[in-house]
């Protein structure tokens, strides 16, 4: 399996940060203006199991495919999710947030996508995702801190 894992250090404190990555409204800002979220069906409340969906579209105008994600761990700190859609056949998703000195954390994402020809399209769109990602989250973190 091919793996990406890219991380940022942010002044947030690192439950605080892994509280608001549960949150629908803080995934769509975070993902914008690149992708944009239409019809994004998740529960109420957040928890292992869960099955959420969305139609993901290029910087809002173009279509593309419905993406799907089960919860598979959810801790203070950490959130695994398994998802796929449209190209992307496997795309296990684990969000860490490690407190650093001084109360901020260091959030990590990483993925493991299929290995090959297959998964090669799918790592660089990955890299360059959460480069864009982890921009938005130091804005954020810059508007609540």
């Amino acid at each position: 399996m091919g793996m990406v894992r890219m991380s940022v250090e942010l002044p947030v404190p690192a439950e605080t940060a892994a509280a608001l990555a549960r949150k629908p409204d803080v995934m769509a800002f975070v993902l914008s203006p690149v992708l944009r979220l239409r019809r994004l069906e998740v529960p109420a409340r957040l928890e292992v199991g869960a099955r959420g969906r969305a139609r993901l579209w290029w910087f809002g105008v173009l279509p593309t495919w419905t993406h799907h994600l089960v919860v598979d761990r959810l801790d203070p700190t950490e959130i695994r999710t398994s998802e796929h859609g449209g190209p992307v056949r496997m795309w296990n998703h684990r969000l860490v947030f490690v407190p650093l000195p001084g109360g901020g954390c260091r959030y990590t994402d990483e993925i493991e996508v299929e290995d090959g020809w297959r998964g090669t399209p799918v790592r660089l769109f990955a890299r360059l995702m959460f480069g864009h990602r982890h921009r938005r989250w130091q804005v954020l973190a810059q508007l609540i801190s």
